[in-house]
């Protein structure tokens, strides 16, 4: 299995974001996972599209909106792009999404890759209704809003569940990888591997990288 790491800016130093973005991109970094929160559905405010709009990247983005409401972003984050969406990936949570066929089928009309995401205590029947039109689902390992929280194995048992009825599908884990838990994500089925602060925290992020991909 191919394993990608999206490098979560959320641990970056934003007084010179764009520097940490080429720095983790130099390193090895397959895509630049964008944290954007509202203050609402969870308990932190980090940034929306005109921080992103700032941002170049020559890997996709993955634009996380932990937000209300999210349909009604999609164009501003997709107007945020210095080029049309190519590869680039928009994630909704299911929780804020009442008509998510509706929305999944908004962020595929703007271009971008579809991914739904689910909390630790979401259960996978939120998602059965639309997962055949996701290029990647989303499992949160961690109840989102903050980087440096502890892992939450008990989600990994969607992980397996997922890989099992859809082989081909790219499965995103967010909170808590690490060195010490990435081999578990690895082999509930996970390939998609979010890191913000044990990455951006790492002295040696080529090296951090690699351990995300080879451990």
């Amino acid at each position: 299995m191919h394993y990608k790491v999206s490098a979560s800016i959320l641990s970056a130093d934003f007084g010179r974001l764009q520097e940490e973005v080429d720095d983790v991109i130099a390193a090895g970094a397959d895509l630049i996972h964008v944290d954007v929160m509202d203050g609402h559905f969870v308990p932190n405010i980090t940034f929306g599209a005109p921080v992103m709009k700032c941002i170049k990247s020559d890997v996709p983005f993955d634009i996380h909106l932990m937000i209300e409401n999210p349909g009604d972003f999609i164009e501003d984050f997709k107007n945020a792009l210095d080029r049309e969406p190519k590869g680039d990936i928009l994630t909704v949570h299911a929780e804020t999404c009442p008509h998510l066929h509706r929305v999944v089928q908004q962020i595929k009309e703007a271009g971008f890759k579809a991914c739904v995401a689910i909390n630790p205590s979401t259960s996978l029947s939120a998602i059965e209704e639309v997962v055949d039109m996701l290029d990647m689902v989303l499992v949160m390992t961690v109840n989102p809003g903050y980087s440096g929280q502890k892992f939450i194995e008990s989600a990994l048992k969607k992980v397996s569940e997922l890989r099992i009825e859809l082989p081909d599908l790219d499965i995103e884990v967010d909170g808590g990888v690490n060195a010490d838990t990435v081999s578990k994500c690895k082999r509930a089925g996970a390939n998609v591997l979010v890191s913000a602060s044990y990455l951006f925290g790492s002295k040696d992020r080529a090296k951090a990288i690699e351990t995300l991909k080879n451990s």
